[in-house]
């Protein structure tokens, strides 16, 4: 009976003690809070960070994202789809915080501005590497990217008179730069309203938040926003390093401002094994 009652106590203070590892595991997690923010499809959300924006993930790909042209704190937000079921928004600044955002659609009210502190003692969720973090080298790297003599075939889309060619995927330590050239075969000037990266699905399934992520660039060698008529120009897109998985595919779409002369790229995994490894500097 003795060692029954030794047993029992023993058992008891085992079970106390994994309960009050448990609760010490929950409390000493960090949980991020989520930001309620309303949006609408006839207006233009502005949320200015306080640093550099280097990843954005939507939820859903009723929204439409992007960064405010010339700088690279402002990220402009509009519903892509009236009434959208409400959904989620991620972003990731240079300083490795993480600011996540809960969107829901009102047309009357939306939030139009919202400017965002750093918080004091921050703690910092992400940390980029140090080939991420030297800007100037990733300059440097887009110079060599745009100069190389090197050609990648078979990525070409044109269409009213616009042609859209990825002739050029190198890569240097953490970060691969896309060689695009854009040729403006008409008269009429082509003004530039989004040039955005997508990893998207093969086979569209639906009411699934991960059919799209989209992929910001970290800088953009030559970045023009007007294509003068019977004119081209090459830009160089540096990217965090990334692979495309199986039955998905990467999206490059050009879109024109305030005209319907849109074009867009599709890029398998396979185009990416072809990519060439720049020189250090």
């Amino acid at each position: 009976m003795k060692n029954f009652n030794l047993l029992m106590i023993g058992f008891l203070l085992f079970m106390n003690i994994g309960v009050f590892a448990q609760q010490t595991y929950r409390n000493n997690g960090s949980k991020i809070e989520s930001d309620s923010l309303q949006i609408a499809y006839s207006k233009t959300t502005n949320i200015v960070f306080p640093f550099a924006i280097k990843s954005v993930d939507k939820g859903s790909s009723d929204i439409l994202v992007q960064k405010a042209k010339g700088v690279e704190n402002i990220l402009q937000i509009k519903a892509a789809q009236k009434g959208f079921f409400q959904t989620n928004l991620t972003v990731v600044t240079a300083d490795g915080n993480i600011y996540s955002f809960i969107l829901n659609y009102d047309e009357d009210f939306p939030e139009l501005n919202l400017s965002i502190n750093k918080p004091k003692n921050a703690a910092q969720e992400v940390y980029f590497s140090d080939d991420i973090r030297n800007e100037e080298d990733v300059q440097e790297y887009s110079k060599l990217a745009f100069y190389d003599k090197k050609k990648l075939r078979g990525e070409k889309e044109s269409n009213y008179d616009i042609d859209f060619v990825l002739n050029g995927i190198f890569i240097r330590d953490e970060v691969m730069y896309y060689r695009i050239k854009i040729t403006n075969n008409s008269k009429i000037n082509y003004d530039i309203d989004q040039l955005r990266f997508f990893i998207r699905d093969t086979k569209k399934v639906k009411r699934t938040a991960s059919q799209e992520i989209e992929i910001t660039p970290i800088y953009i060698l030559n970045n023009v926003v007007k294509i003068e008529g019977e004119a081209e120009n090459t830009f160089v897109f540096a990217i965090p390093k990334f692979t495309i998985p199986e039955k998905k595919y990467l999206a490059i779409q050009l879109m024109e401002q305030n005209g319907g002369r849109h074009v867009e790229l599709h890029v398998k995994n396979t185009k990416l094994v072809q990519v060439t490894v720049l020189p250090k500097l």
